[in-house]
């Protein structure tokens, strides 16, 4: 039976989609059957014939070296680099959570972990026109479990805290947190993990260094994340 686990982070550009490549890097070379999957992804570029590169995907299947489709990784691909509800309003294609969850499902049929990865924070607007579509809204769809991402310098405090917090109250299960851009020895850093730590109740699960290229965690503790 196939398990996941979602990836959502504190903001835009924390790491996500680094932390996303590691850990399929690390289940794909343990042997393990893995998939990405992002339900929605703006600020693409097009290829010469005007198709859309989701970027992202395109990242994660480099650095992990997994042979899955790039066209099955994200079922809504935008250009515009703003929210992906206002990405859908500008281009014309808003995201509907029947192909979000089909193209899911489909996954779990052929692999053994998926590891969806969320838009921008929690609290990123997914569609807002005659529907409304949050991602927490795709998470609690899925009945996935959480990993927080954040950056480990000044100011992961307050993002951090803020988002376990909104998400605890939301009934979204957290299963712990991991830190990019981290540096060891570095003592602001090292006292915002404890700090984190302390005010959430969630455990480091890992730490990750600017061109890292390994997942600093065992492979029996990263599938045990995978529910």
């Amino acid at each position: 039976m196939s398990r996941g686990l979602f990836l959502t982070g504190t903001g835009t550009d924390i790491g996500k989609t680094y932390i996303a490549g590691l850990m399929l890097k690390k289940l794909h070379e343990g042997g393990k059957r893995a998939a990405y999957y992002k339900a929605a992804m703006s600020g693409n570029s097009r290829r010469p014939d005007g198709s859309l590169i989701p970027g992202d995907a395109l990242f994660v299947k480099k650095m992990s070296g997994i042979a899955q489709p790039l066209a099955r990784m994200c079922p809504y691909v935008y250009e515009q680099a703003v929210s992906p509800h206002l990405a859908a309003r500008l281009e014309g294609r808003p995201v509907e959570l029947k192909t979000v969850l089909q193209g899911y499902a489909a996954l779990c049929s052929e692999y053994d972990f998926v590891t969806v990865e969320g838009s921008g924070g929690i609290l990123c607007p997914i569609r807002m026109d005659e529907e409304t579509i949050w991602l927490e809204d795709i998470i609690k769809a899925l009945g996935l479990s959480c990993v927080i991402a954040a950056a480990a310098g000044l100011g992961t405090i307050n993002s951090v805290v803020l988002t376990a917090d909104y998400m605890k109250r939301r009934g979204l299960r957290v299963r712990g947190l991991i830190f990019d851009h981290f540096h060891p020895g570095d003592v602001m850093e090292e006292d915002n993990l404890k700090v984190c730590e302390k005010m959430t109740g969630l455990k480091t699960l890992a730490t990750v260094k600017d061109g890292d290229t390994e997942l600093d965690m065992d492979l029996a503790a990263l599938c045990a994340l995978y529910e």
